[in-house]
């Protein structure tokens, strides 16, 4: 079965539209989603413009800061820091990868942690180690969110995570053993240096790809009835394209997905899911 995003972050946004009525009607304001984005990269003004249109959609407030790609390190901290003490503003959006002259770690630390949607703030990562209610990373509760939205039954399963990044790979393991629903999971982390990876994925009944290298995952990693999550999205080379690129997971749809219970597809499998969690965090 194909696990459709698009589908299941619909239903997020609807619920959502209905929760922002009840707050105009009592006389509240809407949430308020403030989105940075430095300099002019292609992919994340895409990103960045697919979250201020959702906004939109669900009636929520945004606000898009474009700064130069030269901005200094202290100006988006001076900007961060208006929008921290800015009560209207909900949540801070700083989009990422920034410039390489600038200390991503010390931006993620610099926005406040009650307005930090992304997740990403020390703070949140460490409540979310700990159980704690906390914001967290979009793509990981949105794959989350894809779970329960099916019904998938996860208790009890042995999930394989393919990568080890604080966005992704090391949130998504910590909720997928969580006590919680969808969760319960017994999870294994591989990255580059693991050295039975494809023996590993073999034994598994979810996989998480996410890892950020297209068609990684091949049939013969993917035993019969597994569950697989495929968050890669990587531009590669296609001439039969008017684009001139085609978009590829980290997993080998073609040859994998006749042997899955349960698949994502790429495009329109986790991304939406991730931008429909960013709106529930901001909510």
């Amino acid at each position: 079965m194909l696990l459709e995003g698009k589908i299941a972050a619909a239903s997020i946004n609807e619920f959502l539209k209905r929760e922002v009525s009840v707050l105009l009607e009592s006389g509240k304001r809407p949430p308020h989603l403030a989105a940075i984005l430095v300099g002019e990269d292609g992919a994340s003004k895409t990103y960045v413009a697919s979250k201020i249109k959702n906004c939109a959609e669900i009636g929520f407030k945004s606000s898009l800061i474009n700064l130069h790609e030269k901005t200094d390190i202290n100006e988006l901290l001076s900007v961060i820091q208006t929008l921290n003490q800015d009560t209207g503003v909900d949540g801070i959006l700083v989009q990422l990868p920034l410039p390489n002259h600038i200390d991503e770690q010390k931006i993620i630390e610099a926005i406040s942690p009650d307005k930090d949607v992304d997740g990403f703030h020390p703070v949140n990562a460490g409540k979310l180690v700990q159980g704690l209610a906390s914001f967290i990373p979009a793509t990981p509760y949105g794959i989350m969110l894809m779970l329960e939205h099916y019904n998938i039954e996860t208790k009890g399963k042995h999930a394989v995570v393919i990568g080890r990044s604080n966005i992704v790979g090391r949130p998504i393991s910590i909720l997928l053993s969580g006590n919680s629903n969808p969760g319960n999971c017994t999870v294994t982390i591989c990255h580059s240096h693991t050295r039975n990876l494809v023996e590993l994925c073999q034994h598994a009944d979810i996989i998480v790809a996410a890892l950020g290298k297209p068609e990684f995952v091949k049939a013969d990693m993917v035993k019969n009835g597994a569950i697989v999550i495929d968050v890669g999205i990587t531009r590669v080379p296609d001439a039969s394209k008017k684009s001139g690129f085609a978009l590829k997971g980290d997993v080998d749809y073609a040859s994998v997905a006749p042997k899955c219970s349960f698949i994502t597809p790429v495009p329109g499998g986790v991304g939406p899911m991730t931008i429909a969690a960013l709106m529930k965090n901001t909510f």
